[in-house]
């Protein structure tokens, strides 16, 4: 009797219903303004320094290369974002020699861009995204963007959500010429105004190409799983992850220094 009372107040099993995640087709825009060019704080081999663009570089074919053991299903396209976004490589693909082909054309301007409009990439997206859903496919874009002065414009209505965007910003440190918190902000109302599942923004003023690498390793993540950016509590530091000591433990290791 007591364990069919308990039966009840539990309420039936919990079950999760099957659910296919769609292929992705991820469109990756790089900014190669002349800000793309900055050297990151620690260099190459034999002191070769390492600029953004070359970390930026590196941190595309990892994406990459992970993202097809996942799911090699999964393509690829590239564009470039000078005053307005251009194509780099059109055809989507899941070949990785195609991916590096793009990537190692890339190449950043001499002298900086007066402006940074994203209607254009907007628009390339909405039009892939039909594409991509007729197949059955999933659109994303990532955003590089490297400029801490300037802030980019679009004019997209607020109704048109049919990709997810993704952005990644790098940037000097705030000062007299340049001001990153309110290209930031813009980045982040940008992302809002199209994302049709929740998109995830990053920056990093750092200059470290391993925070650049470890952010978009966050990335892989897929659209349709993820929890909202502000829930996320990866990467965990170790005083996090490590358990609290508890009184005992410590008497114990106190005694055991004594005995010692």
């Amino acid at each position: 009797m007591e364990a069919g009372s308990q039966a009840e107040r539990s309420g039936p099993p919990y079950s999760l219903p099957p659910f296919r995640l769609q292929s992705e087709d991820i469109l990756f825009c790089i900014d190669i303004d002349a800000e793309s060019s900055v050297e990151m704080k620690v260099s190459g081999v034999k002191g070769r320094p390492i600029t953004r663009l070359d970390s930026i570089r590196q941190s595309l074919l990892l994406f990459v290369n992970s993202k097809l053991t996942m799911n090699s299903d999964h393509r690829f396209a590239f564009a470039v974002l000078g005053q307005s976004v251009s194509w780099l490589r059109k055809d989507f693909s899941n070949e990785v020699g195609a991916a590096m082909g793009a990537v190692q054309s890339l190449t950043a301007a001499a002298s900086s861009y007066g402006s940074a409009d994203l209607t254009q990439l907007f628009r390339i997206a909405t039009q892939e995204a039909k594409n991509s859903r007729a197949q059955g496919r999933l659109l994303r874009v990532i955003l590089i963007y490297c400029r801490s002065s300037i802030l980019p414009q679009h004019q997209w209505p607020v109704n048109q959500k049919v990709f997810t965007l993704d952005v990644l910003y790098l940037h000097d440190k705030p000062g007299p010429e340049n001001c990153p918190q309110k290209v930031y902000d813009v980045l982040v109302d940008a992302l809002e105004h199209v994302s049709e599942y929740e998109g995830y923004i990053f920056e990093s003023g750092q200059g470290l190409s391993r925070v650049l690498f470890r952010q978009i390793c966050i990335l892989l993540s897929h659209p349709q799983q993820r929890c909202a950016q502000d829930d996320l509590d990866i990467p965990k530091s170790l005083e996090k992850r490590l358990p609290p000591a508890t009184d005992a433990a410590i008497a114990e290791e106190s005694i055991s220094s004594t005995i010692q």
